[in-house]
């Protein structure tokens, strides 16, 4: 039997895609197809001489006699879960702006939270998208700290975590916005000029235009960048000198965060901003809904995050 999918067809909007993944054997030849564009390989001697046995919905190798699921190799392997409920779950929190939380997944799929919530962790893995190309011509550099505000916390929480104030007790966050372009967001330790100006070097072509605020740190950027500043304590905007598409994406990150996911531990949070990055910077795929749902896909393969590495304790079996 062929391995990709009965027709052409691929859904457009989310409700095309429950019904039509909800055919466990289309959702799992979907997901073969996304992941092997080139045919069916063997994930484990890469061969592409195989066979599928419909009746269990696997492949197994001709040359080296393994069986093997489109799973094996993906943030997928050792899931219970169907492929049905995987891709409905890609295809949510690509699409969603605000994001999707674990107790929406939970209740959409009829899986438990824990459940959910550990393949929502897994599909922004899938989201991660690494690159070694650096942002050129003009570029926004911003940073914001991200943390519950001390009048919402119970007082013994206040007393044992608030020591300062501003952003002393939250998680530091830079961004690096190509004009036109793609945003790149991670989780900073330190604010000082050694840390940020060395993420810049490792983000931005020298000789590019660099737009920051007045942060003491970015001063000294001038020989390698075109570095122009502008102080929000007088104006946001001089000229084209402004950092607004930092400012918009955070907007965009604080509101998932406070509004989906309501409250995210620290060490995270690297995780959520991986799927806010991913879905602005998708923003424009040409495809749509349809285009950053199969990005999603395609990106599970040679990725693995088990629940003991996710949370540093083994997975219960009754989950």
């Amino acid at each position: 039997m062929d391995e990709r999918p009965v027709d052409d067809y691929e859904p457009k909007t989310l409700i095309e895609a429950i019904r039509y993944y909800s055919d466990l054997d289309i959702a799992t030849k979907t997901f073969a197809a996304l992941r092997w564009p080139d045919g069916v390989t063997c994930p484990y001697c890469v061969s592409k001489e195989n066979y599928y046995a419909p009746s269990r919905r696997i492949w197994k190798c001709k040359s080296c006699r393994k069986q093997f699921s489109p799973k094996v190799g993906t943030i997928c392997e050792d899931s219970a879960i169907g492929f049905d409920k995987w891709l409905s779950a890609m295809w949510l929190i690509a699409n969603d702006k605000n994001g999707i939380s674990s107790h929406e997944l939970h209740r959409a799929l009829g899986v438990t939270q824990k459940t959910a919530w550990f393949m929502l962790q897994r599909i922004r893995l899938a989201m991660h998208t690494g690159t070694f190309e650096k942002a050129i011509d003009q570029v926004e550099v911003d940073e914001t700290f991200i943390g519950g505000k001390a009048r919402n916390m119970h007082k013994w929480i206040r007393e044992q975590k608030i020591t300062g104030t501003g952003g002393k007790d939250k998680t530091m966050v830079v961004g690096v916005l190509e004009r036109g372009g793609k945003i790149r967001a991670r989780v900073q330790g330190s604010q000082k000029k050694t840390a940020l100006q060395a993420l810049v070097r490792e983000h931005v072509e020298p000789g590019a235009e660099v737009f920051t605020d007045a942060l003491k740190s970015y001063e000294g950027l001038h020989p390698e960048f075109a570095h122009q500043v502008v102080d929000h304590a007088v104006e946001y905007v001089k000229g084209n000198v402004h950092t607004n598409g930092m400012v918009n994406f955070w907007s965009l990150l604080k509101r998932t965060l406070k509004g989906t996911y309501v409250s995210v531990a620290p060490y995270h949070l690297f995780r959520y901003l991986d799927e806010q990055s991913f879905r602005f910077n998708e923003r424009r795929d040409k495809q749509g809904d349809r285009g950053r749902f199969k990005i999603v896909v395609r990106g599970c393969s040679g990725k693995r995050l088990t629940y003991k590495k996710l949370t540093g304790k083994p997975q219960s079996r009754k989950t």
